[in-house]
């Protein structure tokens, strides 16, 4: 596998991003993918040289996941007593909505919750290695229960790693804090950063004309709000600065049209939000991966997937821990 240059992603980053997360050919080991949503985690993997089939409850999700990805996302409901397929690798970002700062955390008493399900499929599997992905959030009201999931993971034999990462440091044009949590049996090592990043206007370069959507300006209204909401919060302007990387992308600052919002700056004073294709780009997502369904719809997916360079490296990291340790007699810790 060619690793990322980092030169190459500043010089011509769609060309490299979409030559780096092509699958690779003769996997060696299966994942499952749950809460696979449209396939940013399942992307970075197969580059990486696994076979992954993804589990996902939202049909627009499944058939982006279908249309880009050589396996198979499977429309489907997952709870506790679902019958999960075997796999050597289990991963999986659970919906964020019950651990986000920009929600009501309510955790375990939110009916979003996947984490019970994700313990079913590593209590039903036992698989070789395990990771799970979502908010910092997770972190911080519910950081109590959070730590009762690494106990139940523990307790099945596993040694855990947990880490902060920001996905800036991988190649992705963002910046964006995760929760990264891996169950192994012993010498996994979470993968390192690059040592430059990526910014927007780099990302953003050269979008062709068949990407750019009929434009949606902001109302001199929305304008008037966002003023005041930048005054009061005492923030930097939140328009996309070309200079750095993005901000976190969300469903709801992509799709939604909130004080918060994505948008970028025209030379004329007006302000728009993202095309699609801008937004994928902002997450790691090659030109040739599409979206299904409305531009809303599309924007969702983007706002909501892991970015898939991130899960490229993490992707290596386990492809090496399953080829330098043979599966044993799990380590007890």
């Amino acid at each position: 596998m060619t690793p990322i240059s980092i030169h190459e992603l500043t010089r011509n980053y769609s060309a490299e991003v979409g030559r780096v997360l092509m699958p690779a050919n003769n996997p060696k080991y299966t994942v499952l993918d749950i809460y696979a949503g449209a396939g940013g985690l399942s992307l970075g993997l197969e580059a990486a040289g696994f076979s992954v089939t993804g589990i996902e409850r939202n049909a627009d999700c499944c058939s982006t996941y279908n249309t880009n990805l050589r396996g198979e996302c499977m429309h489907d409901t997952i709870t506790p007593g679902y019958d999960f397929p075997n796999a050597d690798v289990v991963v999986g970002g659970p919906p964020c909505q019950p651990f986000s700062v920009h929600g009501k955390q309510l955790g375990v008493q939110d009916c979003r919750n996947g984490i019970p399900s994700y313990m079913a499929a590593i209590r039903m599997i036992k698989p070789k290695i395990c990771i799970f992905e979502n908010v910092r959030g997770i972190l911080y009201r519910n950081k109590e229960y959070f730590e009762s999931f690494i106990e139940m993971i523990r307790s099945e034999g596993y040694c855990t790693d947990v880490s902060i990462v920001n996905c800036a440091d991988y190649g992705v044009p963002q910046s964006r804090q995760r929760v990264i949590l891996v169950g192994h049996h012993g010498g996994y090592r979470q993968p390192t950063g690059l040592n430059m990043q990526v910014t927007a206007g780099e990302a953003l370069r050269n979008i062709p004309k068949s990407e750019q959507e009929e434009p949606v300006y902001l109302t001199t209204s929305m304008d008037k709000y966002i003023a005041i909401y930048e005054k009061a919060s005492k923030c930097r302007p939140r328009d996309l600065d070309m200079a750095r990387p993005a901000r976190t992308l969300t469903c709801r600052n992509l799709a939604g049209r909130s004080s918060d919002m994505h948008r970028i700056k025209m030379k004329d004073g007006r302000r728009r939000m993202l095309y699609v294709r801008e937004a994928a780009r902002l997450q790691g997502f090659p030109d040739w991966y599409t979206f299904s369904g409305s531009r809303n719809n599309a924007l969702t997916q983007i706002g909501n997937a892991v970015p898939p360079f991130l899960s490229l490296h993490i992707g290596r990291q386990i492809m090496m821990y399953l080829e330098a340790y043979q599966y044993a007699t799990p380590i007890q810790k």
